[in-house]
């Protein structure tokens, strides 16, 4: 459905060089500290900017080449509503109806409810979260195969956060075909709906894995100057120092477990798994 192959953006201070691959059905997450590349990264995705090098196909034609009815195919959140601030809902609600030839009016407006959006009152009025909520909501009100969601959690509290989560949960419920791509700087909201999550830092995707694996397999081994020493490093990912010695990352928890089990092995969550690809050693 989408895939980025070896693209390249530069810019005075900084270069994207990203692979990244998207298939039907799929709910693909990047993972990234805020600067990593991923809001441009989402750029050339859509055709926004222009790419110095480098693929990038959507519905499987270059993105370059994709109608206007492909387009329709799309839902999209960038972390803007994206309209005029003194427009409402109600003025929004008629826009949309003629740009989607599928835009689900009553769901949009019952969500919209839902979610205590005021309906007569101008966007320039609306709290972050209350404009993160619209945008989102914008983007599933049409019926899209694929939805694209730079940081649609960003600015929320737990609650809405998790409701942004049920929405797309429900969104993927309705057709298996329906794809995501997704980021945040919050690992524990793509632990919860992703596939597979890649790993993006400094402008490049330093790698990639499904996400049952990163829970199942993964693990943090923490052990002192002579127990490191000691250890077989084949299977360590990634190493850093810590107080008590050295605590290290390895994709094969279970070895560990079952050749030292004088050490502490423990598993490993999403943000421990990403402390570690970005600053260990």
């Amino acid at each position: 459905m989408l895939k980025l192959e070896n693209v390249k953006k530069r810019y005075k201070d900084f270069e994207l060089d990203c692979s990244l691959t998207l298939e039907r059905g799929q709910i693909v997450g990047l993972v990234g500290r805020n600067g990593a590349g991923k809001s441009t990264a989402f750029k050339l995705a859509l055709g926004l900017i222009s790419r110095d090098s480098g693929s990038v196909d959507l519905f499987n034609k270059p993105v370059n080449k994709i109608s206007d009815k492909d387009r329709q195919r799309i839902g999209v959140s960038m972390g803007d509503v994206g309209f005029y601030e003194q427009l409402t809902i109600k003025e929004i609600v008629s826009i949309l109806r003629n740009f989607y030839v599928q835009f689900e009016q009553e769901y949009f407006l019952k969500k919209c409810i839902d979610f205590q959006l005021p309906l007569n009152k101008p966007l320039k009025e609306f709290s972050t979260g209350m404009k993160a909520r619209l945008s989102v909501l914008i983007a599933l009100s049409h019926n899209a195969e694929l939805l694209i969601l730079d940081e649609p959690t960003a600015g929320l509290d737990v609650v809405a956060r998790g409701e942004i989560l049920t929405l797309l949960q429900e969104y993927l419920e309705k057709d298996e075909s329906r794809s995501i791509l997704i980021s945040s700087h919050i690992s524990t909201d793509l632990e919860q709906l992703c596939d597979s999550l890649y790993f993006i830092d400094q402008g490049k995707i330093i790698f990639s894995e499904d996400t049952d694996v990163l829970l199942d397999e993964y693990g943090i081994i923490k052990v002192t100057d002579d127990q490191y020493s000691k250890l077989d490093k084949e299977y360590i990912t990634k190493a850093l120092p810590a107080s008590f010695g050295y605590q290290c990352l390895t994709k094969q928890r279970q070895f560990y477990c079952e050749n030292y089990p004088e050490v502490a092995v423990e598993k490993a969550n999403i943000d421990e798994i990403v402390f570690m690809m970005m600053g260990g050693n």
